[in-house]
């Protein structure tokens, strides 16, 4: 499938923003309007799922230890989220990266017994979160008529996890649809049959998880149950800003 890159969308939105400015007349009209909006981005994931952790595809591993590598995530995230807040973005949602080492496609091939989170993956995954967390801070302490928030997406999952039953999930280790070990080992496939009770499966796919934990990640990055939830502030009271 045709995917647009991040920068990509950024240009798109810098085209979205002058169709703005002659639909309200002025580019104090638009500011006004756009500075209301909340702006939601998640990156990071395939950035290690479909490169970094794809040494027979992609060199990145080989150029950058990953320390290295989140830095150069953050450097070309920064300039991007910038790009965003000159023209015009003020409420920003910067959504952590979830534990990718306990997908089921992690889990297919890197996992002894199936079930053991891939340590080396999450420990990557940890270190862009830390530096994504520390960019909320420095675009905060820099623009003070913005408002970035964090939400640490992989903390909600290891509470999930570590305690599954309690959010009504009896599966977290393989997808509901799926091809091979744990279901992870090709994704769901055209004409596959999925698993009936989709709702007790953390993970829908090799990757992704279903609606039933979106929607636990959702109301907790609106309303954060625990005060690491969302950083500085949820959702919830960023839009009420």
């Amino acid at each position: 499938g045709a995917r647009i890159s991040f920068s990509g969308q950024v240009r798109n939105y810098r085209q979205t923003v002058s169709q703005v400015v002659n639909l309200l007349g002025s580019e104090a009209n638009a500011a006004n309007y756009l500075s209301k909006c909340i702006y939601s981005i998640g990156l990071g994931s395939n950035d290690y799922l479909n490169n970094y952790f794809m040494p027979l595809f992609y060199s990145t591993s080989r150029r950058y230890n990953p320390e290295q590598y989140a830095n150069v995530l953050i450097q070309q995230y920064t300039q991007q989220l910038q790009a965003l807040y000159n023209y015009g973005a003020r409420k920003f949602v910067l959504i952590g990266v979830g534990q990718i080492g306990c997908s089921p496609n992690a889990l297919a091939q890197n996992s002894r017994d199936g079930r053991t989170c891939v340590e080396r993956i999450n420990a990557a995954n940890r270190i862009f979160n830390s530096k994504l967390k520390g960019l909320v801070d420095q675009f905060n302490n820099a623009n003070s008529d913005a408002k970035f928030i964090y939400i640490d997406v992989y903390g909600i999952f290891q509470d999930v996890t570590s305690n599954p039953s309690a959010y009504g999930f009896r599966v977290t280790n393989a997808g509901c649809c799926g091809v091979g070990r744990n279901n992870g080992q090709i994704t769901c496939l055209p004409l596959q049959r999925p698993c009936r009770n989709r709702n007790e499966y953390l993970f829908w796919d090799a990757f992704h998880p279903t609606e039933a934990a979106n929607v636990i990640i959702g109301r907790r990055s609106y309303n954060a149950q625990s005060p690491s939830d969302a950083y500085p502030i949820d959702i919830r009271r960023l839009a009420q800003l």
